[in-house]
């Protein structure tokens, strides 16, 4: 941002329409003259708002590319040079301060939302305890041939024919007992919830 070349304005607020017209009509002379006078105003009402030093001299850039852009609108008829010019300087600071809240806001929800539940794992330990033990006794309530059958298939992890083969009976004999004994581990295990 360049520096204006006095403590303030160096003419009264009334000579600043003439040069915002001529900006409007793309003298950038009038427009360079016109920032030396109103800069140190503008850039003070948007560091009042926004604070920090490094944005506010990015905002006052913003508001003053906008004052170029825009200068052709002016009416003097609806208010002073002067009270256009800050009054988009004010507008372009709150945008900001807006942005940078709601860019905070989004930034803590989505943290909320996606940080890890915290949980009692000792509960599980428990709960998969319990399972075991109504697995065990449910294991109990079976058939020596269906208990020999769900062994070897679930907890040593043997296919039907294998289970067939080592207990020496046929496929569909080794299917059955399997299947018997899971039917009747289901019944015992659904009754004791």
């Amino acid at each position: 941002m360049r520096a204006a070349t006095s403590g303030g304005d160096t003419s009264p607020p009334e000579a600043l329409a003439p040069l915002l017209k001529r900006c409007g009509l793309g003298d950038e002379y009038a427009f360079a003259d016109l920032y030396d006078q109103v800069s140190p105003r503008i850039f003070g009402l948007v560091k009042r708002i926004i604070r920090d030093p490094a944005q506010s001299e990015e905002v006052t850039q913003e508001a003053f590319l906008e004052i170029w852009r825009q200068a052709a609108r002016f009416d003097l008829a609806r208010g002073s040079a002067l009270a256009w010019m800050m009054t988009i300087a004010h507008r372009r600071a709150v945008d900001r301060v807006r942005s940078v809240e709601a860019t905070s806001t989004r930034d803590v929800e989505y943290g909320h939302r996606h940080q890890a539940v915290e949980y009692d794992s000792t509960s599980e330990v428990v709960q998969s305890r319990m399972d075991a033990q109504r697995v065990r006794k449910a294991m109990g309530s079976l058939t020596d041939t269906q208990r020999q059958a769900i062994e070897l298939a679930y907890f040593r992890g043997c296919t039907h024919t294998e289970v067939a083969t080592m207990l020496g009976v046929p496929l569909g004999t080794a299917k059955s007992r399997v299947r018997d004994g899971l039917i009747r581990l289901r019944d015992t295990i659904g009754g004791e919830r």
